[in-house]
């Protein structure tokens, strides 16, 4: 489908979803960054659903200016994915082993690693560059500095909530690793930290929402956020590195024999600040809940843990600031879910798939979240599907 315009007060809101399909408070999120007075352009995708501040699924493309509760309090979060040379012939009945050894290579929940990870002993591991990440840690807000030895720690483990890992296997039997973390606790004290600060300037008294407070270019509060910002989502970037390596690590001992190798490593946030050029202005693009999807850029879009994901390529559509969907995105809320089903329908609806089924993860039950199919359909015109996985081992913290 293409999108849907409806009239806000700064912009029109493009939608690439059914309008009346949107919950009311989502709907009216929508309408209240589209009165801030810095916007320039407002894009929805078909994942989209109620955040805080700005909703969960929104590209926000503003002039000199930014908002810290529209990245989010994940800051770099997003996905990377990763095909073998393994088929679904070469990997045993009973996967329950496997999962094991993946859990104990990487931390889950609010685990951490023993020692931080040493990337020269990481097998494919970027480690160019690497060593700055920790060079320009002195140089965040104090309230973060005494976090370093944890930071460091958390570098290459899973968290909690929606983040998971995947093996999953495309249509032609070909096996994937699929991972979907962040910036871990680092990244979200930042986050809270800047929101807070934001929250306080003159210039956001008075808005409609005080969770859109945004910084403003040119100004103390701006450099710092976004010093702060951009080492949080490169932070996150190398956790997926990290983790990535670890599982390679694994699956070639597992797997010895078969002498795995892989391929071309697909990664892409979904919760992110860029500087992009767009009707010939230098605007600050805000993803939360999105991916960049530029002509040729390759993404991936996951469904929920018992039904599948997407690897796609961009078209470069400009009218949604060249983004598209991060995943299926919640139907109902945490809360709602936990009501509603229980251990045995989570049991009944990941059939197939060796995975926790138990109360602690029922708020990520697939009867939560919206039809992948269904949000893959309402975006044609902004990615190509390029594969079709379904996940076999789904790890959760």
């Amino acid at each position: 489908m293409s999108y849907v315009e409806v009239p806000g007060a700064k912009v029109p809101i493009r939608m690439w979803t059914d309008p009346a399909s949107v919950e009311a408070g989502a709907m009216q999120q929508l309408h209240n960054v589209a009165t801030l007075p810095w916007i320039k352009g407002l894009a929805v995708m078909p994942d989209v659903h109620y955040g805080k501040g700005a909703t969960v699924g929104s590209v926000i493309a503003m002039k000199d200016a930014v908002c810290p509760a529209a990245v989010g309090v994940d800051i770099g979060c997003g996905m990377s994915a990763v095909k073998t040379s393994l088929t679904a012939n070469d990997l045993p009945g009973d996967l329950s082993a496997l999962r094991s050894k993946i859990e104990r290579a990487i931390p889950v929940g609010a685990g951490m690693h023993r020692d931080p990870v040493d990337p020269d002993r990481l097998y494919g591991f970027p480690v160019e560059g690497y060593g700055g990440l920790w060079e320009r840690f002195d140089y965040l807000a104090d309230e973060v500095k005494f976090r370093r030895e944890r930071a460091m720690r958390q570098l290459g483990s899973l968290g909690q909530g929606n983040h998971f890992w995947e093996l999953c296997i495309d249509v032609s039997d070909s096996v994937w690793i699929m991972l979907h973390s962040g910036s871990r606790n680092i990244g979200n004290e930042l986050a809270e930290h800047h929101i807070g600060i934001a929250r306080g300037l003159s210039h956001n008294q008075g808005l409609v929402d005080r969770d859109l407070a945004v910084f403003l270019a040119k100004t103390p509060e701006m450099q710092a956020y976004r010093n702060d910002l951009f080492w949080a989502q490169e932070y996150a970037k190398y956790n997926r590195a990290a983790m990535m390596s670890l599982s390679k690590e694994v699956i070639r001992k597992e797997f010895r024999k078969a002498k795995v190798s892989f391929g071309e490593e697909i990664s892409c946030h979904h919760n992110y600040v860029a500087e992009e050029r767009y009707d010939g202005m230098d605007l600050l693009v805000t993803r939360k809940g999105a991916i960049r999807a530029g002509s040729g850029d390759y993404g991936i879009i996951p469904g929920s843990m018992g039904t599948g994901s997407y690897i796609v390529k961009g078209l470069g559509n400009d009218k949604s600031f060249n983004s598209a969907s991060h995943g299926a995105g919640r139907k109902m809320s945490r809360t709602a879910a936990k009501k509603r089903f229980s251990a045995r329908d989570l049991a009944e609806q990941t059939k197939g798939v060796e995975c926790r089924k138990d109360t602690g993860v029922v708020d990520e039950i697939p009867g939560a979240y919206k039809s992948i199919e269904q949000v893959i359909d309402q975006q044609t015109d902004l990615v190509e599907v390029v594969a079709k996985l379904k996940q076999v081992i789904c790890i959760k913290g």
